[in-house]
């Protein structure tokens, strides 16, 4: 762990023993009381946990000094087709990590009905690899995460709102141009709506769901000739997108 998250309400209650971070803390970063540690609040703060105590019952008692609040998520949003569960949870994992702004899982007609029935948005498992792609990032913040139950719900519903700075769907079928040579404006700096990336499910997208997106004003732009699986091809994207954008500088 790069850092240990932590809810509000967790700052003023002790670490039960067996939680992964009072674990980490003990056994992986041999940390005692009075030991300083990297911490944050989700949503919130970056800053510094201290140990204040161990008890008998091996939980940790600590306290948190607030530092600085980290920069906004990029102004990213991730439209992509259900995965395979074992697929979505490092697809969040990853997506988090890059700091995204939105997660929008989408149903659509050559994807796998089943998928769309993972436990992992009910149990806590969609929000456990949300803030597992945080630590990694050092970051506190998560992308909001939304499902849609088809691509027509989610095109009517047009969460990225009037003025999108690129609506974009690659695809290495019927491109209409290439993703390095899309031209997008204006820099990260200035004021501009979010980059909207489209991504069908491992079978990608049909004829009519492609017809759709274009009409949509979707540019469907090629990331080369090679079919990729979902996760990579969200997270190839999303590294485009955040070059376009002047994240990377």
């Amino acid at each position: 762990m790069n850092i240990l998250l932590f809810e509000g309400e967790e700052i003023d209650s002790p670490l039960p023993k067996r939680d992964d971070r009072a674990v980490h803390l003990l056994k992986v970063l041999h940390k005692k009381a009075g030991d300083l540690f990297d911490a944050g609040i989700l949503g919130a703060a970056l800053g510094r946990g201290k140990i204040e105590s161990i008890e008998s019952d091996g939980s940790i008692r600590f306290s948190f000094e607030p530092i600085e609040v980290p920069p906004p998520l990029n102004p990213i949003r991730v439209a992509v087709g259900f995965p395979r569960p074992i697929q979505l949870r490092r697809l969040l994992r990853d997506l988090s990590s890059l700091g995204v702004a939105a997660v929008d899982l989408v149903g659509t007609e050559l994807g796998e009905k089943s998928y769309r029935d993972t436990k992992l948005l009910e149990d806590g498992g969609a929000r456990a690899a949300l803030i597992e792609g945080a630590v990694q990032a050092r970051d506190t913040r998560l992308p909001v995460l939304s499902v849609y139950p088809t691509l027509a719900a989610w095109l009517g519903a047009g969460p990225w709102g009037r003025s999108p700075r690129a609506l974009v769907a690659p695809d290495n079928v019927r491109p209409a141009i290439a993703f390095s040579a899309l031209s997008v404006a204006p820099p990260l700096s200035s004021v501009a709506g979010e980059f909207v990336l489209a991504i069908g499910s491992e079978r990608g997208w049909s004829d009519r769901e492609r017809d759709a997106l274009e009409a949509a004003l979707f540019i469907r732009a090629s990331m080369g000739g090679r079919a990729l699986r979902t996760e990579t091809a969200c997270v190839a994207a999303v590294i485009l997108a955040l070059e376009k954008i002047g994240a990377l500088g």
